[in-house]
Order: structure tokens, then C-alpha cells, then sequence
């Protein structure tokens, strides 16, 4: 159950999430350093990053990608940038998905089994990650997942009146309640994701991929037929208007029978439930991890890949008595009505850094001069084609 990679792509790999693989010469050990990017350009910029690096100090689970360090800051006058060491991890799903690289049933399930157990944890903890895609999704040769990339996630919001932004996860793996814009929605958001990427997995192509949103609305629809007006009650008027419009279309979910022959009736069965207009009626991360197709995933997994499981002579496995575990507490996102200005959150993030950096452990800092870093610096400009694109194509 490995996965083959190219050591030498690892530093291409990291460009593409404003890290690179580094040496930590405390230990000598491999690592990531992340930087994240655009910290003090607004108010919303900072508390966007701020959430982030507290969200990545936060996670404590194995398929989620966490901080190990924070690198030593300077003083207030000069910060500008934060850096982030995180595991290492060899590639993505995305890479393996277009690679030559043979999936197996195996395969699939061991890796939608974690990318669930990751979103479980998250979901537990009110979080939505607004962005599950498989280059969000780091893979290790050992085929070990961890959702990575906080960049747009938030915690969740329980009063429906209030207006969430639409300028979120990729166009390919966006959920259909955003496409036609939904001024509130919820973790069923990620499952539609997931969705997108099992189907992706199973056949080797990208399962809905379209120009523009409203073309990407117009394949779904091909594959899950016209939805009605109840499963369009989250909509918008411009959005609703325009599937009124269009001739109805019946379902035509056995087309999901032929991604591969690994689409079985299992895998279908739970992919159906994955990819359902309707937000309210898809299913959750809960009971999806619970399908019967998931269990030799989940054994597989824990028989030699987690960390939660051990093995102790002469040859008996001890299994966790939780395999799937939640967070041990919400997310707390009080801390951001607070803050108001760009300086006072420049503060905030500074002192929180200072506060994680009180260990027995030498902190590290950059050195600006060095010639790595500015090559590293010029390599970690956002590409206009990964920025979202306006919500607005109802109007």
C-alpha cells in the first residue's frame, strides 16, 4: 500500500502552498516552512491569517495538519511576515490522482477514509474548511493523509440570518448551495467536496469541470437532474430563475457506474449520498464514516498506518478504543469581534507567537540575507488563477 514519489519534486510541491522543505538544525530533521502570506494588507487579511496560525496551533489530530513551530518574530516595528514549521509530507492527491500511479480499491478507501476522519475532527470543532480539494490533501509514500491549507476555513455560523461569503472553495469541488448563492451554509459544504474527490478518485478525471460557475451548475444538474424548488430554498432569486428556465432534466446517477471498475455498488451507494443538492439531505461526515464501504479502510488504516493503534508481542494489535476522535473542545472565534483595527490584530498575533514560543526549545528565526530565502521569498506569490473568482454571476 505505498504510493511512489519523486524526492527531488519535494521543494516544486511546497512552492504551490507558499512552503518549502527545509532542514531543522535543531534536530536535523526534515520540515516544512510555511509562510503565510498577505498578513497586515487589511483588517480582514489579518484576522483571516491570525485564525489561520491559531487554528494550526490548535489541531492535535493525525490527518490534520498542525504547527510545530512558529519561527521567532522581530520586534513589533519590523513584523511583517509569519513562518510556520509543519510536518513534511511527500506529495498530494492531486499529484497521484493525474500521475501513471495505480489506485486500487485499497487506495481509495484508505484515503477517503482519512480525508473524513480528518473533516470529524475539524467538524467537531465547529470548523468548516471551505476548501477540500485533493492539493489540499498531503499524502505521504506511505499513503498517510492530512488535510492541510486553513486559509479559508472558519468556524461555523449558527444563526442563518447571517451572511456568509461566497468567494470560497475551488470552482471544481464547490457545493451547489454556494454556486447559487447561498447567503448561509454549513459543514455540508466539505461533504459535497469530499464527494467530488471520491468521484475523482474512482475515475481519474475531475468530476465536474466546467468553464464558468454556471456551467459548473449546469453538469451537476446533467448528473443529478433538475432539483426541485424546496431543494433550491437556499438559493438565490437570480440563481432559481435560471433553473426554472432551463428544460428539466431527469437524474442520472448510474452514470456514476462507470467511472472505473472500482465504482462498485458500495462505492456509488455512498458517492449518491455524498453529492445531494440538497445541503440539509447530503449525508454527514458521521454517518458517511460509518458506510459499509469505508470498513476495510478503517481496518487498514488501523492495522499498520495510525498512531492511535500499537502493536505488542508476540503479535497482538491494540486498537484505541476511539478511532475516529473529535476535538476536545470547540474553536473559539470570540477573539475576532474584538479586534478592529490591522495594528491592534499585529499586536495580538505577536504576542500569541511570543506566548507558543515559551518552551525549552531554541527558537529559530530567517535570516533575510541568506540567498534561500529570497528565493524562497520570490517563490511564494499567489497565481491570479488560484485566487477564487467573484460569486457574482446571478446578477
Amino acid at each position: 500500500m505505498c504510493i511512489s514519489y519523486d524526492p527531488e519534486n519535494t521543494e516544486t510541491l511546497f512552492a504551490n502552498y507558499a512552503s518549502r522543505a527545509v532542514t531543522d538544525p535543531r534536530d536535523g530533521r526534515r520540515v516544512a516552512l510555511k509562510k503565510l502570506p498577505n498578513v497586515f494588507q487589511s483588517l480582514v487579511s489579518s484576522k483571516r491569517v491570525f485564525r489561520e496560525l491559531k487554528m494550526l496551533c490548535f489541531f492535535k489530530h493525525e490527518n490534520v495538519l498542525s504547527a510545530l513551530d512558529i519561527l521567532q518574530p522581530p520586534s513589533l516595528d519590523f513584523f511583517q511576515e509569519i513562518y510556520v514549521i509543519t510536518e513534511l509530507l511527500q506529495s498530494d492527491l492531486h499529484k497521484i490522482i493525474v500521475s501513471p500511479q495505480h489506485l486500487s480499491a485499497d487506495h481509495i478507501k484508505v484515503f477517503l477514509y482519512q480525508i473524513l476522519r480528518g473533516l470529524k475532527y475539524l467538524h467537531s470543532a465547529r470548523i468548516l474548511h471551505r476548501d477540500i480539494k485533493p492539493g489540499n490533501l498531503l499524502v505521504n509514500s506511505n499513503c498517510v493523509l492530512k488535510i492541510c491549507d486553513f486559509g479559508l476555513a472558519r468556524v461555523e455560523e449558527p444563526d442563518s440570518t447571517k451572511n456568509m461569503t461566497q468567494e470560497v472553495v475551488t470552482q471544481y469541488y464547490r457545493a451547489p448551495e454556494i454556486l447559487m448563492g447561498a447567503n448561509h451554509y454549513t459543514a455540508a459544504v466539505d461533504v459535497w467536496s469530499v464527494g467530488c474527490i471520491f468521484g475523482e478518485l474512482l475515475g481519474r478525471r475531475i468530476l465536474f469541470q466546467a468553464q464558468s460557475p454556471v456551467q459548473q451548475l449546469e453538469l451537476i444538474t446533467e448528473l443529478l437532474g433538475t432539483p426541485s424548488l424546496e431543494d433550491m430554498r437556499h438559493a438565490c432569486a437570480g440563481a432559481r430563475a435560471h433553473m426554472l428556465r432551463r428544460a428539466p432534466r431527469p437524474p442520472a446517477l448510474a452514470a456514476l457506474y462507470t467511472l472505473s471498475v472500482q465504482a462498485t455498488h458500495e462505492a456509488v451507494h455512498l458517492l449518491a449520498q455524498m453529492l445531494v443538492f440538497d445541503p440539509t439531505k447530503r449525508i454527514s461526515v458521521v454517518d458517511a464514516l460509518a458506510h459499509p464501504y469505508l470498513e476495510e479502510g478503517r481496518l487498514r488504516y488501523h492495522s499498520c498506518m495510525c498512531k492511535c493503534c500499537y502493536s505488542a508481542p508476540p503479535a497482538a494489535r491494540h486498537y484505541s478504543p476511539d478511532l475516529e476522535p473529535v476535538a476536545p473542545h470547540p474553536f473559539h472565534d470570540a477573539w475576532e469581534r474584538k479586534l478592529t483595527t490591522v495594528h491592534q490584530v499585529k499586536e495580538e498575533i505577536h504576542k500569541f507567537i511570543a506566548e507558543q514560543l515559551q518552551t525549552s526549545r531554541v527558537p529559530l528565526c530567517i535570516n533575510p540575507q541568506s540567498a534561500a530565502f529570497k528565493s524562497f521569498a520570490s517563490s511564494t506569490v499567489a497565481h491570479p488563477s488560484e485566487l477564487p473568482p467573484s460569486p457574482h454571476q446571478w446578477e
